[in-house]
């Protein structure tokens, strides 16, 4: 089924405990793209580059499956950049560097090939942008599912508020859920958050796992996806993206968005995401085969099928 993904195509420079990169692609689309493209074929994107992003990363993205007709590329501009260092266990990091760039005036064009959308992967970009789109398509799509960041929590409340209305799905972590409910507890800060518009919510946890909540009248269906304990992670970056392009692309190829099957789209994104954080940037990605993401994700279902427990007196 037709999934359009919006978001940035970038550059980063990373700088983990592991070892240190200079100038490779990034972006949350990158990722998304990436991620999805290995449950349905096209990812249709929409994106802005400037003229420094390289030929051979957008044939690149076009062999894993993108359809780049949405990806502008800005002559004399350059693309979004940002540098982070990450902190010994991984789970903080220190921006060191954002250039917006072409980002500053980033207006999102839908070529007429996008508009049977079916699946939307609105990936964290401003409210107004994620908003733009939705409007932009002439028929809505059977599922729109958002990511954002606090960063908008904290400049522009309000407009997430109104864009988050809008969509079914909204993907944020166990920080982001706190703050934007003003609830501690995650199954009040869901309730809360569920109020706001968005049928589904899924809150990730990092190394913790994701939850999903779901709303069932007036209660919520709720499921818990631990996550696999690795043995490498050389690099965070874009674990999330990848998540919610494996999760939305999942649902886009089996054309069904059942609480029971997005159960399994979490499982399926987990797993994806998984992968991601064993290299650098999107190292990863790109060279997966089913058989191997078949067998994470049993790793994963393993985990969660645990046995009766029976009490002998």
């Amino acid at each position: 089924m037709s999934l359009v993904v919006i978001g940035t195509v970038a550059f980063d420079a990373l700088e983990t405990p592991f070892g240190k990169t200079d100038k490779i692609i990034g972006g949350a689309a990158t990722y998304a793209c990436l991620s999805a493209s290995y449950s349905v074929k096209p990812v249709k994107l929409v994106a802005v580059v400037g003229d420094d992003f390289p030929q051979s990363d957008i044939l690149l993205l076009e062999e894993h499956g993108a359809d780049t007709e949405g990806l502008q590329i800005k002559q004399g501009e350059k693309s979004f950049f940002w540098s982070g260092k990450y902190s010994t266990d991984l789970n903080s990091r220190e921006t060191l560097a954002t250039e917006l760039n072409v980002l500053a005036d980033f207006d999102p064009v839908l070529p007429d090939s996008y508009q049977d959308c079916k699946y939307l992967m609105l990936g964290n970009l401003t409210p107004q942008i994620q908003r733009l789109v939705i409007q932009r398509l002439v028929n809505r799509p059977k599922l729109i599912v958002m990511d954002t960041m606090n960063f908008w929590m904290d400049v522009a409340l309000e407009e997430l508020k109104t864009t988050i209305e809008m969509v079914d799905v909204l993907s944020i972590n166990d920080e982001e859920a706190r703050q934007l409910s003003g609830e501690y507890s995650l199954v009040k800060a869901a309730k809360v958050i569920m109020g706001m518009g968005p049928k589904t919510l899924i809150i990730k946890k990092g190394e913790h796992g994701a939850l999903l909540f779901c709303k069932k009248g007036n209660k919520a269906q709720m499921f818990y996806a631990p996550a696999l304990p690795l043995e490498e992670v050389f690099d965070p970056t874009g674990a999330g993206d990848t998540f919610a392009g494996g999760f939305i692309g999942y649902l886009a190829a089996t054309d069904d968005i059942s609480f029971d099957n997005m159960k399994r789209a979490v499982i399926h994104g987990s797993a994806m995401a998984s992968f991601c954080v064993e290299k650098f940037g999107t190292e990863r990605l790109l060279n997966l085969t089913q058989e191997e993401i078949e067998a994470r994700e049993q790793q994963f279902a393993d985990l969660v099928n645990v046995p009766a427990v029976s009490v002998v007196e």
